[in-house]
């Protein structure tokens, strides 16, 4: 059974989705579990971990709501005020449900590069490893580094980088993600998403566009420390749901690896049960 690693649900009148705008195009709908249902059918996917996408203690609520009726949502990663004295106390609480497996600050939004180092958060890291939470890092190249700092601080914390620190695939930027992420992949423990790079290669992508980039996320990661994730429905403002997972899937080649992302590394990464 398949697990994507990378999904969202959202509905418009919640009002807390401040990226979420007209502008948005075919995206800026309601998406529920009876959009997505059918084409997890269609593509043998049997499981999702659900992904915030609004800066909300609410929404989080929300979606876990959705999780508890959906029994293929098999966790949710949420949201928490990391700037909150309360931040550990909250982490407490939402980690009481089972559902709830990791929690993500969306760093790439943030304007100071350098806010997941500052020292008044550290305490809701540290909740989060008592919590045996995962962090999501949702992050650009220009973070790498720093993200690196942060692991080398929190040793107990499990991270997953979410859609392959989103490198500049439509400009042809490799060089320099390349060797942040050799590093970080040597240095530290964490996992990676094979995930959102269609978005990330313009309207024109083609699989030969993502080749290099995914070769290097399976050199430096390997299939252990790799996730396959739709980013649906962001994913679908560059290609269905259908067609990223065959041609990840081609992508990858080896039955095998194609095998231990979309099944054993989620499962570990998240410590689904």
């Amino acid at each position: 059974m398949i697990v994507d690693a990378h999904q969202h649900f959202w509905r418009l009148d919640r009002g807390d989705y401040g990226w979420l705008t007209p502008e948005a195009g075919p995206i800026y709908r309601d998406f529920g579990p009876g959009d997505l249902r059918p084409l997890m059918d269609a593509n043998g996917v049997g499981g999702t971990i659900l992904v915030q996408a609004a800066p909300s203690t609410a929404e989080t609520a929300f979606l876990l709501d959705i999780a508890a009726q959906e029994a293929f949502v098999r966790g949710v990663v949420g949201w928490v005020d990391f700037e909150s004295p309360d931040a550990p106390a909250e982490i407490a609480r939402l980690a009481a449900d089972p559902k709830l497996v990791g929690l993500r600050p969306m760093i790439q939004d943030i304007v100071d590069d350098d806010w997941m180092l500052r020292p008044d958060l550290a305490p809701a890291f540290a909740a989060m490893v008592a919590q045996d939470l995962t962090f999501d890092a949702l992050v650009f190249p220009r973070h790498l580094g720093r993200l690196e700092t942060l692991i080398a601080r929190h040793p107990g914390l499990r991270v997953v980088i979410d859609h392959g620190a989103k490198p500049r695939i439509a400009e042809g930027a490799f060089d320099e993600w390349a060797g942040d992420m050799t590093r970080l992949a040597r240095e530290t423990p964490a996992f990676c998403k094979l995930s959102g790079l269609v978005t990330e290669a313009g309207e024109e992508w083609t699989p030969g566009d993502l080749a290099p980039y995914v070769a290097h996320l399976f050199e430096v990661f390997g299939p252990d420390r790799l996730l396959w994730g739709s980013d649906w429905p962001v994913a679908t403002l560059a290609c269905d749901y259908g067609a990223w997972l065959a041609t990840a899937r081609d992508l990858v080649g080896d039955a095998a690896a194609w095998r231990t992302i979309t099944q054993r590394t989620v499962t570990r990464a998240y410590r689904l049960r």
